[in-house]
């Protein structure tokens, strides 16, 4: 193999030890899997907060001083649930009982590396910006890694209605009927409850929402209610042990392909959430290797090294599974059309959460 200097000529000719650092090498580990929340909040009578530019905040009282009393009702449901969650806020200029174009204020987080975004409106008009929103910046050219979060807590049909016009596998709708919680409340607890969990792999199931009010008993969603959410792209809360609010099961509001075909390719909101951390560590191992290579015959099968060490490590945190098996899949070769590019096929095998087990108990006489 040829050793490429960076800083070093070929063209010296005074004798000496020439020595540079190379830190190309030097991370050999995966990128971690922070989670950042930003609140898309009305600017409330007296904020000091300018619309459209997405501010950090650190308690309720700060929020409300900034932007208003729903931010101080959604960061405090947020910190309540999760005293360590990083949390913004982006304001937006409601004139009237009019319902506002949240649009420019999601594109006003679009560098700040949000990965939860949580709009203080659940219409269909504003959640359809939010899932356009992450459209946009989550595809192949901006790759972002970017979930959104809504509430419902009317009805059960309310939920469903709207789930079904979302239709978004990076958007979670939980669903808690007759809570004297606000939507807004229990949209930014739900986003803040995600956050806490860094493991994009790993299932949601029975985490507590804290601070959020339990429904009364008439009001809790049935067995077969909360199996109708999870059919329907809904994620359903429910009362756990000591009055606590917990999620049932988080699904996205994907259920349907294109072609109108049911399908399950997303179902689990850890699904999108793994494929994210999945491409960000393929992706920041290349940048890390690759800064100035040139594509030479030796180029490919070294980027497939390096990418088969990611998906061995992703294996080793149990967030992908049967690399070996699927290592034959995994292929760089150089473009057909563009003679300084490379493409790859990168076979991902997620871990499935443990959702359902099933036994039979056999009685011997």
């Amino acid at each position: 193999m040829t050793i490429e200097f960076d800083t070093i000529p070929a063209s010296i000719r005074k004798p000496g030890v020439y020595m540079e650092f190379n830190t190309r090498l030097a991370v050999r580990t995966l990128p971690t899997n922070a989670q950042y929340i930003c609140l898309i909040v009305p600017l409330g009578a007296g904020a000091t907060s300018e619309p459209n530019i997405p501010t950090g905040v650190y308690s309720a009282d700060e929020a409300k001083a900034k932007f208003g009393d729903v931010a101080q009702q959604m960061v405090d449901a947020a910190i309540t649930a999760n005293r360590y969650a990083s949390i913004s806020c982006v304001g937006v200029t409601v004139e009237g009982e009019t319902e506002p174009n949240i649009a420019p204020a999601l594109a006003s987080t679009a560098l700040g590396g949000f990965t939860i975004l949580v709009p203080a409106w659940f219409s269909t008009v504003a959640m359809t910006a939010l899932r356009e929103h992450i459209s946009t910046y989550t595809d192949s050219i901006e790759q972002q890694s970017i979930i959104g979060v809504g509430a419902v807590t009317s009805t059960l049909s309310a939920a469903t209605t709207l789930a079904a016009a979302l239709n978004s596998g990076a958007i979670c709708l939980p669903v808690l009927p007759g809570t004297a919680s606000t939507a807004r409340q229990v949209a930014a607890a739900f986003a803040s409850v995600v956050a806490l969990e860094e493991d994009p792999a790993r299932p949601l199931n029975t985490l507590v929402l804290k601070g959020i009010k339990m429904p009364p008993i008439a009001s809790r969603l049935s067995r077969g209610e909360q199996e109708t959410c999870l059919v329907n792209g809904v994620t359903p809360l429910e009362v756990g042990p000591g009055d606590t609010v917990q999620i049932v099961r988080a699904v996205s509001t994907y259920t349907k392909a294109a072609s109108g075909a049911t399908d399950v390719a997303l179902l689990d909101i850890t699904t999108i959430r793994t494929l994210y951390f999945v491409r960000q560590s393929c992706r920041e191992r290349v940048r890390l290797r690759f800064p100035r290579a040139k594509l030479s015959a030796r180029t490919p099968a070294a980027v497939r090294s390096e990418l088969l060490d990611v998906l061995k490590k992703l294996e080793e945190l149990e967030i992908v599974e049967n690399v070996d098996e699927n290592a034959d899949g995994l292929i760089v070769e150089p473009s057909a059309q563009d003679p300084n590019r490379l493409n790859a096929s990168i076979p991902v095998d997620i871990v499935n959460g443990l959702h359902v087990f099933a036994g039979r108990i056999d009685l011997l006489l």
